[in-house]
């Protein structure tokens, strides 16, 4: 069995919350390493804490201004060169482009870095599907992603998401909900098959325990309707009446509804709510506006119809909820269109993964260090290639 096997193997045989054990024994016998650790993003992609026995954790470290946070943000491996002649290699933790983390190797020195990155990059990749598997047995790992206590409305809604970012031949998606850790009412879902991605951008109402509770029955409303192969105004229809069926109308949810073809491009759309598109082309940020339809559970028995959207190679979506484009300054001047505009222009050589958060920072500073954000802000970034070999 050769170095690679036997770690993929330790870690496939491990028990749920000893995937770091196990791939540190490997790594110190099979590969020299001196010191092994794993690091996890938290929920506001700030910091990357270390996973460990909680609450015995090391201080953690940042996205922004740190080797584990240069090969996370990167999504490369990055080797740091020690005084003392060792290197610690930092490798990315993801999964069919989620970021997870990054696992840091430290070695004898760089040549052993540069002789070992390969194999070790390819360990990291398997230890993050052992990672999310595991997830479904232990909460050792959601435990290191907080860096502070959750809301039990935010344990709500984060347990809802799919990801926040994916990857694939034909696109790039990124997404970031703040604040991350007491959430009102928005969400995103997505959905991939062999030829159609369905994205879902939702802003539900009030806050706390009731916004959840009403997201995580729309959203589950639309999934149930998606897994029976509906098409996508039927999807919302039916989430709709179980919307509304419990609510009476007291309570909706607003969603803005894609379903891309990938083959084409060509998307099915249902507008339901204040969930906004921007799209940047050529250089040339533009909004893109739909025939709006009634929220879900607004009305009893609401018929939805799909528009068409077309989508090109290279072309940006950019999703963004109100608690983006409606967010005051300390003056009381809204964020606004023109000024998310210009902080889409800044970001455009950011990758996918990566918008979301950067759009995020500049709201902070709109909105000010100090002051609490009053509602959800949601952000999710597609970028279209298209299906390779497509004339």
């Amino acid at each position: 069995m050769n170095r690679f096997e036997a770690a993929a193997r330790a870690l496939r045989t491990a028990a749920p919350d000893e995937l770091l054990d196990a791939v540190r024994v490997v790594l110190t016998e099979r590969y020299q390493a001196l010191d092994v650790d794993l690091y996890l993003a938290d929920y506001g992609l700030t910091v990357l804490q270390a996973v460990s026995a909680v609450p015995h954790t090391p201080q953690p470290l940042p996205v922004h201004g740190s080797p584990a946070g240069r090969a996370f943000g990167a999504q490369e491996p990055y080797c740091e060169e020690r005084r003392d002649g060792r290197a610690r290699l930092h490798l990315p933790v993801s999964v069919r482009g989620d970021r997870l983390g990054v696992l840091s190797v430290t070695l004898p020195g760089s040549d052993t870095a540069r002789e070992y990155v390969s194999e070790l990059a390819e360990i990291a990749d398997v230890l993050g599907r052992e990672v999310v598997v595991a997830e479904r047995d232990t909460d050792l790992y959601l435990q290191a992603r907080r860096k502070d206590r959750l809301t039990l409305a935010a344990e709500m809604q984060w347990q809802l998401l799919p990801g926040r970012s994916c990857s694939r031949p034909e696109y790039d998606l990124g997404a970031q909900l703040e604040p991350a850790y007491a959430i009102f009412g928005d969400n995103f879902d997505w959905s991939v098959t062999a030829d159609h991605l369905m994205l879902y951008v939702t802003n539900g109402m009030g806050e706390g325990i009731e916004a959840s509770l009403l997201t995580n029955l729309a959203i589950n409303a639309l999934r149930n309707a998606r897994r029976a192969g509906l098409p996508i105004a039927d999807q919302a229809a039916l989430a709709d009446q179980a919307v509304y069926a419990h609510y009476r109308g007291r309570c909706y949810l607003s969603v803005l509804m894609f379903d891309f073809d990938l083959d084409t491009g060509r998307a099915s759309v249902v507008d339901a709510g204040s969930p906004q598109l921007l799209r940047l082309r050529g250089g040339e940020v533009e909004r893109v506006d739909f025939d709006a339809q009634l929220p879900l559970g607004m009305f009893e028995e609401t018929d939805y119809v799909a528009q068409y959207f077309q989508v090109e190679p290279g072309d940006r979506l950019l999703f963004v909820s109100d608690g983006v484009h409606a967010v005051a300054s300390p003056k009381g001047e809204a964020y606004g269109e023109k000024a998310l505009t210009r902080a889409i222009q800044a970001t455009r050589l950011l990758p996918a993964a990566e918008v979301p958060r950067a759009l995020l920072r500049e709201l902070t500073g709109h909105r000010g260090e100090a002051a609490l954000p009053e509602d959800d802000a949601l952000v999710v970034c597609l970028d279209w290639r298209g299906r390779p070999g497509r004339a």
